[in-house]
């Protein structure tokens, strides 16, 4: 084995990377470093408690809604706790806003240091867990509007200006996935040291893959140009896989390729995805690994959004295969 080789194969921490990304910016201070460090921390906690959720019976429904009138289930609201635990003290961070949560929190100001904002999905997918489904993390950070004293209106911004995104994946192995701009890089949990280790970097997902992913028992409902995309993808002999938990379906298909999509219906005529929460940050990973995202006929980091919890249709994947879903519509 090579000496180019060792250096290749050697161990390397989420903290590692991080720094070294941060050394690679000579004016960075260490911010963005707390927070996803934090997030990491988090990420975790809540690994260990998806493991447990069973055994320390806190599956089921809490008994109260969510803003969107959904109705939030305990590892909801566990989940929720534990992100705010782990970043509420984090000096560099201005505003937490959970998709559970009715307005954002301001934590401090930006003369207070307040530089960054962190959105979040606490836990994505949840009402799988009784069936021991993947579920996950989702998280968006953006930088803190000095001029802007509204909470709402200083974290609705275009995917574009995030400046980190990425998901925790509590599956078969706890995976993160990552970017801060300069391509996607992904970590396993390595349970025996409590560590995430970087496993690919620079991450690319294939340029087309014949696979779709998509609630099809909605199908009847979907705008004309989706379901025309359908029957080619059937006569074309392409696969079905829909998992049902956001983070599981964009994992597998940054991995293997082809498509994600969550169209328009009659019971949501603007979409489901959350755009904030959901939409922008998948969109930003699959971006830096090569994809597209597209909201309707715009790019879905070109949004900007006018309140907090807006919904946008989705899709998204490698590219050829969402130009050609883009084609039918």
């Amino acid at each position: 084995m090579s000496h180019s080789d060792l250096v290749q194969d050697n161990l390397v921490s989420l903290q590692t990377h991080v720094l070294a990304e941060e050394a690679r910016h000579p004016g960075a201070e260490g911010d963005l470093s707390w927070i996803i460090s934090a997030i990491s921390l988090s990420g975790k906690t809540i690994a260990n408690k998806v493991r447990r959720a069973r055994l320390d019976d806190v599956l089921g429904a809490h008994g109260t809604e969510n803003v969107q009138g959904e109705q939030q289930l305990r590892m909801d609201v566990i989940a929720n706790e534990i992100i705010m635990r782990c970043l509420g003290d984090r000096a560099s961070i201005a505003v937490l806003a959970s998709e559970e949560d009715e307005e954002p929190r301001i934590l401090r100001k930006s003369n207070e240091g307040g530089k960054y904002c962190v959105l979040f999905d606490p836990l994505d997918g949840s009402s799988n867990l009784d069936s021991a489904v993947g579920v996950g993390t989702i998280f968006s950070v953006t930088r803190n509007d000095a001029n802007e004293p509204d909470g709402e209106r200083t974290v609705c911004r275009p995917g574009t200006e995030q400046v980190a995104a990425g998901y925790i994946l509590y599956g078969s192995s706890t995976i993160m996935c990552l970017t801060t701009g300069n391509g996607l890089d992904m970590f396993v949990l390595d349970q025996a040291i409590g560590s995430f280790l970087r496993v690919r970097t620079g991450l690319k997902m294939p340029e087309r893959g014949a696979i779709y992913s998509v609630n099809e028992a909605n199908a009847s409902s979907f705008p004309e140009g989706y379901q025309r995309y359908l029957a080619d993808a059937h006569a074309s002999g392409y696969a079905s896989r829909y998992i049902g938990s956001m983070v599981a379906d964009v994992h597998r298909t940054l991995i293997r390729g082809g498509v994600f999509l969550y169209p328009p219906t009659q019971k949501n005529p603007t979409g489901k995805l959350r755009l904030l929460y959901e939409a922008n940050p998948m969109a930003m990973l699959i971006e830096q690994a090569g994809g597209l995202a597209f909201s309707g006929d715009r790019r879905t980091m070109d949004i900007h959004p006018d309140r907090l919890h807006q919904r946008v249709p989705v899709v998204l994947g490698s590219r050829s295969e969402v130009e050609r879903v883009q084609s039918f519509l």
